[in-house]
């Protein structure tokens, strides 16, 4: 059910942003320039590697020695822009068609991450990957990765068709309120270097 309800889903959503998803592209490649899309690998269910797709909101800026500058000199008005209505995020409507994303469930982060995770949070990978989820309603990238991770948890060990339902409902309201898109003096969130406790054990 939550198969056919996904597929369901992102087909709708796709044909209603169709005028969105050209428009950005244009102006994406107008004011950034090529590549229009953001593509990266990422863990999708149990871990297996996926590309996922967004589009780009930073520029390809690099330093004297040919790395890439910070997130906050790269990241630009038009960016921010994309990333406050989760415009970005629209491309992996197409994840979602191949399989690969589910419309709810906790977020792919980086690969990696995944040597990082304590064996709790690592339960996280034991569902499909989701474009929104439990910890995306419930303080977004403003709260710690700790907490963020639990909430995942949490999803994974209460899942239910009503519960994806009323988290779909509500990021319909978070996309309205831009509170919770980025750490507070941060451009986007920083990076997730382990747990405490992790850390401690190893």
């Amino acid at each position: 059910m939550k198969r056919w309800f996904d597929i369901a889903v992102a087909a709708i959503l796709l044909l209603a942003a169709l005028p969105v998803l050209i428009l950005a592209a244009l102006m994406i490649r107008w004011k950034l320039g090529s590549p229009v899309l953001f593509k990266q690998q990422r863990p999708g269910l149990h871990g297996k590697p996926f590309t996922i797709y967004k589009f780009r909101t930073m520029t390809s800026e690099t330093d004297a020695d040919g790395r890439l500058l910070p997130d906050e000199q790269r990241l630009t008005p038009f960016g921010r822009w994309l990333r406050r209505f989760s415009i970005d995020e629209l491309p992996q409507l197409v994840n979602v068609l191949n399989g690969e994303l589910s419309i709810v469930g906790p977020r792919p982060l980086l690969m990696e991450y995944m040597p990082l995770y304590t064996p709790r949070q690592a339960r996280r990978h034991e569902v499909k990957p989701g474009i929104t989820g439990w910890a995306q309603i419930n303080g977004r990238n403003a709260i710690t990765w700790e907490e963020k991770f639990e909430l995942d948890v949490w999803y994974v060990e209460n899942q239910s068709f009503c519960l994806d339902l009323k988290i779909l409902c509500l990021t319909l309201v978070k996309v309205l309120d831009p509170r919770g898109i980025s750490e507070d003096g941060c451009a986007t969130v920083q990076d997730f270097t382990g747990s405490r406790n992790h850390q401690e054990m190893m």
